[in-house]
């Protein structure tokens, strides 16, 4: 039986990112085999799994030699640090056509920077962008993020910032110590309602 995973922020080959996470690893190599682990201790060849952008970062054309090491079939809502973001379309056009070849060679099927879909009966909004707040203090992309109409929001970017905030639920790895979201986890949290939810320890 097919199910349907979450995740986002993955920063493969992102050396910097260990900087500015708790992620517990030494190098860029130790990262990349852990999260393939982590994924594939939960993900099967015949799930979905829908990655909320910003997969990678460094040499990006051998970084995505590494997705067809992870399980399932892997959906992409892109972010704003994948080359193929709808958002570097006015300086980058034809790179971001290019791009989006590669990311689709590699094994993704690239959907668009904001989408709707059904969870646990309940049609919510996924996208990279939360409606508000950022991984840093400043704001960003502003004019990328989906408009608040009271619906739930699924997304990334924000790091290990927070794992829930009121209606905005954060699949980013940072939030959910390195693994993948089941759907069943996210139906939980929208039935239980708003609220605050800190990160999740990185552990085994």
């Amino acid at each position: 039986m097919t199910a349907r995973w979450w995740t986002s922020d993955l920063h493969l080959g992102h050396a910097n990112i260990l900087l500015h996470t708790s992620r517990p690893y030494g190098n860029i190599d130790d990262m990349n085999a852990d999260l393939i682990e982590r994924w594939n201790d939960r993900v099967n060849p015949t799930d979905e799994v829908y990655v909320l952008g910003d997969v990678a970062m460094g040499p990006i054309s051998e970084i995505l030699e590494l997705i067809e090491l992870f399980n399932g079939t892997k959906y992409l809502i892109p972010g704003n640090h994948d080359r193929c973001w709808e958002g570097l379309r006015k300086k980058k056009k034809s790179q971001v056509d290019e791009w989006r070849c590669e990311y689709e060679a590699a094994g993704f099927i690239v959907m668009d920077s904001e989408e709707e879909v059904q969870l646990g009966g309940k049609q919510v909004i996924v996208s990279h962008f939360p409606y508000e707040g950022d991984s840093g203090e400043k704001e960003r992309f502003l004019d990328y993020r989906p408009n608040d109409k009271g619906t739930w929001l699924i997304h990334g970017h924000v790091h290990e910032k927070w794992r829930q905030r009121e209606r905005m639920i954060n699949v980013g790895v940072d939030a959910w110590g390195g693994y993948p979201v089941a759907d069943a986890d996210l139906v939980a949290l929208v039935k239980s309602g708003p609220q605050e939810l800190p990160r999740l320890p990185w552990r085994r």
